[in-house]
This record gives structure tokens, sequence and C-alpha cells, in this order.
């Protein structure tokens, strides 16, 4: 069975992201090519390149942490997307606000608040 790569991690702690671009990020002295879900305890690969696959199901490691988060910052690339009324919903039941952005403000969001010690996660699709 091969192996899914959304089970890789990458790093065992949260970090900010140094750079972005050319399908990728640059964060804790490392790289990665591809889209990233940054969790407050990991940093994981996360197998979404388009914000229309953002779901439930893609986010599965968001909602088993959501004890630990209060806020998921998506970076849709590009693009402007807003969250389904169900995944909204979804969320809110279980009390994690949405915040849906392109990339880069995305993740100048992110670090601000990790460096602040805020309870947040962020969902990140890799830009070209």
């Amino acid at each position: 069975m091969a192996e899914d790569p959304s089970d890789s991690l990458h790093l065992p702690r949260s970090a900010p992201i140094d750079s972005y671009g050319k399908g990728g990020f640059y964060f804790a002295e490392m790289s990665h090519q591809g889209s990233l879900l940054c969790l407050p305890d990991a940093i994981w690969a996360w197998p979404v390149s388009d914000p229309a696959q953002i779901d439930e199901y893609s986010l599965r490691r968001v909602i088993e942490n959501a004890n630990a988060i209060d806020t998921l910052i998506i970076g849709t690339a590009n693009q402007v997307w807003q969250p389904s009324a169900s995944l909204r919903n979804a969320m809110r039941r279980i009390g994690i606000v949405l915040d849906p952005m392109q990339t880069g403000p995305a993740i100048r969001t992110y670090n601000i608040m990790i460096g602040e010690r805020r309870r947040v996660a962020a969902a990140l699709i890799a830009v070209a």
C-alpha cells in the first residue's frame, strides 16, 4: 500500500513560514514542495492544490486537534474562496473560526498569530 503524502510529518512543532512560491514553502531551515497543514504541534504535507478540495476530510487533522485551535487560517493560493456553509458550520460546532484568504496574506497572518502564541492553525495551498 502506498503511503499517503499527507502522512508525511515535516516538523514536530509549529514554526513560522519564512518564504513561499515556486510551488512550495521554506520554514525552520527546511523546504517543502506542495501545500502545508500547520498545526500547533506539527507541520504536515497537505495534499490539496485547489480550494475546491477543502472539506472536512482534507481538514481532518484540524478537526482531530480542535481542542488546541481557535482559528484556522486557510491560504487559497491566488484565488478568492469562501467555505461552504456546511464546512463553516462544522468548524463552528467544534469551536474553530475559519479565516480564508490568499496564501501570501495567510502566511503573514499566521506568522503574527503564532508569534503572539495564539491557538492558530494554517492550511496553506502552495503558490506556483
